[in-house]
């Protein structure tokens, strides 16, 4: 019934299509087709024409304007949210951290140097940033002692600032030195007494030869303390926290020896050593002036952290609209020049030959001065 239904002329194009499907089939014209078809489709895909169409469209608003939106979209987010909450989450997270990779990437991190000069450098850091506190007080204090004081004693002020360390910050950095050093004889003193009570110790006192013989040791060790610092490094423990140091960065054995002489008489005198600090121009003291030297400040800077001296990756620069990358030109190399028997280059032009002496031109007599003479008329 549907058949009698059918138009002729559908029933008759019906026929000749499969008829000359059919026929396609037989002669292999259909696989032709689709091949040549399938070629057609990748060379458009792959032409330069469809590459800047796709990356117009890539860098247009479209693409931004289709995520954005997809961002914004509520249903988007609800999606994420619940991803996220799921036990498939939780699940691939106890995978990952439980296996051995995490485990190898944590001990490597651990192992890095950078890591390791990091925590280091975070251990001392407090101290650090302690001692500069201090020390950009002390300078302040410096300016305003030696302001009071010639002030007081009716001397002009310093007309210019000077990086000379003052009075404040050098009695600080001795403090630190005393105490450093009273802390060492301390213990040396301690460990002395009782090995000589437990000896044959009277428990009667200390006898007065041991509290001279303690009294010498206790200046040697200042000396050797200050002079050993002075000349190996320029500077005390004292003075590198509070960021002062001598001019030179090391003292020869006898200018050490000057400056603690002056140091001690600087202490004899009840201070009085000390006053060019406060009221001279340059602020040195009796020891600075008998070792030739002087105190001065000590700039110090925050060494970076160490992943902070990486260098960035250079951008490349961006291309023109439409225009492709052009490849480097492959390194052609040089052919060899033939070279002539004589030992010059096939096709070189030769030196010129040198002039003999004998025809180089003579210069012309001068009129008047002795020559031929013209002939008389």
């Amino acid at each position: 019934m549907a058949e009698e239904s059918t138009p002729l002329a559908a029933r008759l194009l019906g026929a000749g299509a499969r008829g000359a499907g059919a026929v396609g089939r037989a002669t292999g014209i259909d696989k032709a087709v689709e091949i040549a078809a399938e070629e057609a489709i990748v060379s458009a895909v792959e032409s330069e024409a469809v590459e800047r169409a796709i990356a117009r469209v890539l860098e247009g608003p479209v693409i931004e304007e289709a995520v954005q939106g997809a961002l914004d979209s509520a249903a988007v987010k609800k999606a994420i949210v619940e991803t996220l909450d799921s036990e498939l989450v939780d699940e691939v997270w106890r995978r990952l951290l439980a296996g051995p990779q995490v485990q190898q990437m944590v001990e490597r991190i651990a192992a890095a140097p950078e890591v390791r000069q990091a925590i280091a450098s975070q251990s001392v850091g407090l101290l650090g940033d302690i001692g500069r506190q201090i020390a950009k007080l002390a300078r302040e204090l410096d300016n305003v002692v030696e302001r009071v004081a010639r002030r007081i004693f009716f001397r002009r002020r310093r007309p210019l600032p000077t990086n000379h360390a003052g009075v404040v910050t050098r009695g600080l950095g001795f403090i630190i030195d005393a105490v450093i050093i009273n802390l060492f004889f301390t213990v040396v003193a301690g460990a002395v007494t009782l090995i000589a009570s437990f000896f044959g110790g009277s428990g009667q006192g200390v006898p007065r030869g041991l509290i001279a013989v303690g009294s010498l040791t206790w200046l040697i060790i200042v000396g050797l303390y200050l002079g050993g610092f002075w000349a190996l490094a320029g500077q005390t423990p004292g003075m590198r926290f509070l960021a002062i140091r001598l001019e030179e960065r090391r003292l020869s054995p006898r200018r050490a020896f000057r400056r603690l002489v002056g140091l001690g008489l600087s202490f004899i005198t009840f201070g009085i050593g000390f006053l060019g600090v406060v009221f001279g121009e340059s602020r040195r003291s009796w020891a600075d002036r008998m070792a030739k030297t002087a105190v001065v400040y000590e700039e110090r800077k925050t060494p970076p952290a160490p992943w902070s001296t990486l260098a960035e990756p250079v951008a490349p620069a961006p291309l023109a609209e439409g225009a492709a990358a052009v490849p480097p030109a492959p390194a052609v190399p040089a052919e060899p020049v033939p070279v002539a028997a004589d030992g010059m280059a096939a096709g070189a032009v030769p030196p010129p030959a040198p002039t003999p002496p004998s025809a180089a031109a003579k210069p012309e007599p001068r009129s008047g001065s002795a020559g031929s003479a013209a002939p008389a008329a």
